[in-house]
């Protein structure tokens, strides 16, 4: 038989015994692209979304969990930008498969096949624990208010990402986030939990928040 299909024979039989280590390993993990877009989680970092693994690729990290800090991201993307290969850790919080609300590391470094490759992100979770105390529902920041406002009066996402200074990514993740914590789907329904709870005043057009809420940041 021919060294190169030795050779290939053996590159396929390895990464078969690293993705078998991969999936038994019991620290929710990923492998990412630079933008965090998952290639492959194993099942604990699945069973940290509530799913399965194969329901992962495609999706992004910061879907799920929130970083405390956006200039840690920023940081990150940066240092990815420039080539750099290092790791970077960060505090996140996010809502558990069972609603309750936890925080944890979320820890990415940057990895390849070779020093010529693309770079990905290896993202590892260590969680830290529940909330005692999860924010109410109508606890929203300064900044969501006013994506909910914008979205409540038709903005498309680009519109309103131009609006409140964010990229359409950062005005996903704001949407993203409330559903989940609010268990509705899509905007739509969001829009409509949002004055339920008061979060948007009911009778202003365009729709804004409340008179006393409207100054929070």
């Amino acid at each position: 038989m021919p060294q190169d299909i030795l050779e290939s024979g053996d590159l396929v039989d390895w990464r078969n015994r690293a993705l078998l280590v991969f999936d038994r390993v019991p620290v929710p993990a990923a492998v990412c692209r630079t933008d965090g877009v998952v290639l492959l989680a194993n099942p604990a970092m699945a069973a940290e979304w509530g799913t399965s693994p194969g329901r992962l690729p495609g999706r992004n990290v910061l879907e799920l969990f929130h970083p405390r800090s956006a200039e840690q991201v920023h940081r990150i993307v940066e240092a990815v930008r420039r080539g750099h290969r290092s790791r970077y850790p960060m505090r996140v919080d996010w809502t558990g498969p069972d609603g309750r609300e936890r925080y944890g590391e979320l820890t990415a470094d940057t990895v390849s096949d070779s020093a010529d490759a693309p770079l990905w992100l290896l993202v590892l979770l260590k969680v830290l624990g529940d909330r005692a105390e999860p924010p109410r529902d109508t606890e929203v920041t300064g900044t969501e208010k006013r994506i909910l406002a914008l979205a409540a009066s038709g903005a498309t996402t680009d519109r309103i990402a131009r609006s409140v200074g964010l990229t359409v990514d950062g005005v996903n993740y704001h949407l993203t986030r409330l559903s989940r914590r609010w268990g509705v789907p899509g905007r739509t329904a969001l829009v409509a939990r949002a004055y339920v709870l008061g979060v948007l005043a009911a009778d202003a057009w365009p729709p804004a928040p409340p008179p006393t809420e409207r100054r929070s940041s």
